[in-house]
């Protein structure tokens, strides 16, 4: 009997634990836009002492409700780069790489057909986008090509469940965990390539790739410019597993939200983009305001900056890649003429537009490789 009495503690242990990490997820629109705005006003820092002290705690919070203290080991092996395109001033390969021991990161690597001496580098996760899937979207392959005819390395990759990456279901338990390990083995290949300047390394994407931009800003200070497109927000919290799933906004008392998580970035450049049909419609009065505070404390609010669509949707559209292009070239020193028309307009018309079929990685000639671990249960051990 006290057999079965130790072994029902035990069980009902672990339900109690299961449904605390539950209340403690902040899924959606957990807070209201009011609550959003009164969170922001009531944290904003009196001083650089006490914002350091702030932002060291959201970095720890963020890498417990993670479950991510520490890097897993990088794999050994070494990518494999094939099926190059060579189009208008610039090239399109297809990529993969172990991020983990037999999980796979797939995706599309551009580069700049001029010759530097070193080369700024781009990372482009995507957003929650079908038919075409991620990566294929035309946004995401003009934003690619133009950024490389520009003079950056681009590397745009898969979401889990997403594209090449079907190893596992996107709604895995940590996909928050397994994406954000996947978006650091993005930063490390790109920083493999020969001629890449690591002092000249940016990032950019849209919804659920706006979180993965400034979660990866906010932990990993080898990003240097920042622009994450229609996310960043005070009330919402991402409506996914891979942005909500796992507790990194809430423990006990402790709470924070993504614009705090997104002001990690600070003193580094970043530029917020918004519009007026989604949850960064208030982005000019609540969250740029709270941020434009944090960089100011650091002396550098002229490296924070929006540009808000007030009559446009969630997407990233021409009008919100346009000062974008703008800001890369700004802070990592990319050639913007380079793709201006004779009018001085940024022509987005020397992008193409490649075929699904083009840029997928793994097919008849090239297989998935033989060690994939395969299936939601087996990815989560690797975890």
């Amino acid at each position: 009997m006290k057999k079965y009495r130790v072994i029902l503690s035990f069980s009902l242990a672990v339900v109690a634990l299961q449904l605390q990490a539950q209340v403690e997820l902040c899924k959606g629109a957990y807070f209201t836009e009011a609550e959003g705005k009164k969170f922001l006003d009531e944290h904003v820092p009196a001083s650089l002492t006490a914002w350091n002290e702030r932002r060291q705690e959201i970095a720890d919070h963020i890498r417990e409700g993670m479950d991510l203290k520490t890097m897993p080991p990088k794999p050994i092996s070494s990518p494999v780069i094939n099926n190059k395109h060579t189009l208008d001033g610039y090239s399109v390969e297809n990529v993969s790489f172990e991020s983990l021991p037999g999980f796979y990161v797939t995706g599309n690597l551009y580069r700049p057909l001029k010759k530097q001496k070193s080369y700024a580098a781009i990372l482009s996760p995507h957003g929650h986008w079908n038919n075409p899937d991620g990566r294929f979207q035309e946004q995401t392959q003009i934003r690619c090509a133009t950024l490389a005819r520009m003079g950056a390395v681009v590397f745009t990759w898969d979401m889990v469940g997403h594209g090449d990456s079907k190893q596992c279901n996107h709604s895995l338990t940590k996909a928050l965990k397994l994406q954000t390990i996947n978006s650091t083995r993005a930063l490390d290949f790109l920083l493999s390539l020969p001629g890449v300047d690591a002092e000249r390394i940016g990032i950019t994407g849209e919804s659920g790739g706006g979180t993965q931009t400034f979660l990866l800003t906010a932990l990993d200070p080898r990003i240097k410019v920042a622009v994450p497109c229609v996310m960043v927000s005070a009330h919402f919290f991402g409506g996914c597993t891979c942005e909500s799933g796992m507790p990194i906004h809430k423990k006990g008392n402790y709470q924070t939200n993504n614009t705090e998580i997104a002001a990690l970035t600070a003193p580094r450049p970043m530029l917020l983009i918004s519009d007026g049909d989604d949850w960064t419609k208030n982005t000019p009065q609540v969250e740029f305001p709270f941020l434009q505070n944090i960089y100011k404390l650091m002396g550098k609010e002229t490296n924070i900056g929006y540009a808000h669509l007030a009559n446009e949707k969630h997407d990233y559209g021409p009008s919100k890649r346009k000062p974008m292009y703008l800001f890369m070239a700004k802070y990592l020193g990319l050639d913007i003429a380079l793709v201006n028309d004779a009018n001085g307009n940024i022509d987005e018309t020397h992008s193409k537009v490649l075929l699904q079929k083009d840029l997928e990685v793994f097919n008849a000639s090239h297989p998935r490789p033989v060690n994939a671990v395969m299936g939601d249960e087996a990815v989560n051990k690797l975890l």
